[in-house]
């Protein structure tokens, strides 16, 4: 009797478990259902359902461009491709090769190809709705350089200017192309890169006319305590760590989404330091003296900004002081919201950030002038052996 009893809990035990089974089976189709047949735009369901965003099916509607597809570009694309933007437009001249396998997103069975054609099979894999296209060239060639300005104009969805750029190259040039090209068109962009040393790196908006530009000050880099050269080896690419490169792609889509849906705050720069763990954010206004013509003549473009308004119950200030006798006077100290800088090293960076290098001060002077010296050239040379 007992031995039947506890075969008859057990066959009940089974069966139940069998019920729960089915009944996860269920949900979850139903769940795969919503997600693929009811809801093409599901990637970014979250952002909905938590209540942060109403809208996230615009996200269908936006064109971005990247600039880039190595280690930062190849996994921001892949993430707005996985969010389900409406256009991509990739810019590369590189291939793949096998030294890009340690990195998030390129195979091996596709060195050889450009990084643009691979990147293009791959996201088309992941979800085929995202238009993407692609240019496999240089961008800081003339010719190229002007195609470029005319896709940044006219490639968005909708035959106008793109939504935003993101510029995820490794190199100088490439950027300040980058900076002259949105200065002269009006485009607001996103700027990234991961240091040398590999455990750092930043992202920085930058809206022409608002924010500084590349060329209005040295670049700004997290501050790493650590002798960069020391790092360079021939034959190897440094920076490619792949923690990092996708700790500041994320940065980089996270804020992109943000801008593009409306929801939350921002970053104009982020830094990123993996040593400390240390996320220095600041903000840069533009350099009323910027080389670049068109950053000038965006800021003359810019409306001033509208005072806040006075509450109409707001009772006047007493006036402490008629006069100032000593000339005082109080100036705000922001430290995060550099301005106005004509030369030399940017002072009050926060707290991690420095300069990439160094800018030398105007001279007062119309040209330099070597001092006239009674030492004759012989002498000189005479002193330079000794030394």
């Amino acid at each position: 009797m007992e031995e039947t009893l506890k075969k008859r809990i057990k066959e009940l035990e089974e069966e139940l478990q069998r019920k729960e089974k089915c009944s996860v089976r269920e949900k979850i189709s139903e769940m795969s259902a919503e997600v693929v047949d009811s809801n093409p735009y599901s990637r970014l369901m979250a952002l909905k359902r938590m209540g942060i965003v109403n809208n996230y099916e615009k996200i269908r509607d936006f064109t971005v461009a990247v600039v880039g597809v190595g280690g930062v570009g190849s996994v921001t694309a892949e993430m707005l491709t996985r969010c389900g933007i409406g256009k991509l437009i990739l810019f590369d001249y590189d291939k793949v090769e096998m030294a890009n396998m340690n990195r998030l997103f390129f195979q091996p069975h596709q060195a050889g190809l450009s990084k643009v054609e691979a990147a293009a099979l791959t996201l088309n894999a992941i979800n085929p709705d995202v238009v993407i296209d692609t240019y496999n060239y240089n961008i800081t060639t003339i010719d190229n350089f002007s195609n470029f300005m005319e896709t940044i104009r006219t490639g968005s969805l909708t035959q106008g200017p793109v939504d935003l750029v993101l510029s995820c190259v490794d190199n100088f040039e490439a950027r300040m192309a980058i900076n002259a090209a949105c200065n002269e068109l009006g485009q607001t962009w996103f700027e990234s890169g991961v240091s040398e040393n590999a455990v750092s790196g930043h992202i920085q908006l930058l809206v022409p006319g608002v924010s500084a530009c590349f060329a209005c000050a040295p670049p700004l880099v997290v501050a790493s305590k650590i002798d960069e050269r020391t790092l360079k080896k021939e034959g190897v690419c440094a920076a490619s760590l792949p923690t990092t490169m996708g700790i500041v792609a994320g940065f980089l889509v996270q804020n992109v989404l943000k801008k593009l849906l409306g929801f939350g705050e921002v970053s104009w720069y982020l830094g990123y330091n993996a040593l400390e763990d240390f996320f220095p954010r600041m903000q840069m206004k533009p350099n009323t003296n910027c080389d670049d013509s068109f950053c000038r003549q965006r800021q003359l473009e810019r409306p001033p900004p509208t005072p806040p308004p006075t509450p109409a119950s707001a009772e006047p200030q007493e006036v402490l002081h008629d006069d100032n006798e000593w000339g005082i006077s109080l100036e705000d100290e922001d430290a995060g919201d550099q301005s106005a800088y004509g030369g030399g090293d940017i002072k009050g960076l926060v707290e991690g950030v420095r300069t990439a290098y160094s800018v030398p001060q105007p001279s007062d002077n119309t040209s330099d002038v070597v001092q006239e010296s009674e030492i004759s050239l012989e002498e000189l040379m005479a002193q330079m052996k000794s030394i």
